[in-house]
């Protein structure tokens, strides 16, 4: 007796699933080690809105606030820094889009 085939296919077992989903970070650009915090590095304790120099480097071209990943700061020291930006810019010390 001759079997139907079907319209769907079996997935194949040469797709490993390192393949599919996370792939092995080996070799990778930007598979090195996780930046230190810059503030946590200086030992700041606070990120203040008046130092607008140093809060200026945490912006993009743009004036948007970079993420933690790109900026390599901690969760504490990022939240500062966005407070500070938002302060910053409420005083005119910063502006809110740069074109």
């Amino acid at each position: 007796m001759a079997r139907k085939s079907s319209s769907r296919q079996q997935p194949s077992s040469s797709t490993s699933s390192s393949s599919r989903g996370r792939r092995d970070r080996k070799g990778a650009p930007g598979a090195g080690r996780r930046k230190s915090c810059p503030y946590c590095r200086d030992k700041v304790d606070v990120v203040d809105y008046k130092d607008f120099g140093g809060v200026r480097r945490q912006l993009s071209e743009k004036g948007k606030i970079r993420s933690a990943r790109v900026t390599g700061c901690c969760r504490r020291h990022q939240r500062q820094l966005a407070r500070a930006v938002k302060r910053a810019r409420e005083l005119g010390l910063l502006p809110y889009v740069s074109q």
